[in-house]
């Protein structure tokens, strides 16, 4: 992986298995957003549902978006004992996911 000083977005693309209530996945967001809380280098936490009228989605129905300081700190974020507990409930629940490290690029026109 490119080593990448500045801010870093660490993206999650998520289908949840068939049959998780609304409060289940409910329960598992709120644990995925307290982790910015817990670890040190996770400096943000956004999320959401898709809603494209594109239908590209190839299934995948929520992201997950953290923002760090560098490369280095989310691989001290996937270290994290707290992040390794949750991932571990997280991907359980998972139908697919898809992982996506990328440092933002503003094009000036």
């Amino acid at each position: 992986m490119e080593e990448a000083k500045g801010e870093v977005k660490h993206v999650l693309l998520a289908k949840f298995k068939d049959g998780l209530s609304e409060d289940e996945i409910e329960k598992l967001i709120k644990g995925y957003a307290n982790l910015v809380n817990l670890i040190e280098p996770m400096k943000a936490f956004k999320w959401g549902k898709d809603v494209s009228i594109e239908n590209l989605h190839q299934g995948f129905t929520h992201i997950f978006e953290s923002t760090f300081e560098s490369t280095e700190g989310i691989a001290e974020y996937i270290a994290h004992p707290a992040h390794v507990e949750f991932a571990n409930i997280f991907l359980s629940k998972m139908e697919k996911v898809l992982v996506i490290d990328f440092k933002p690029t503003t094009v000036h026109l």
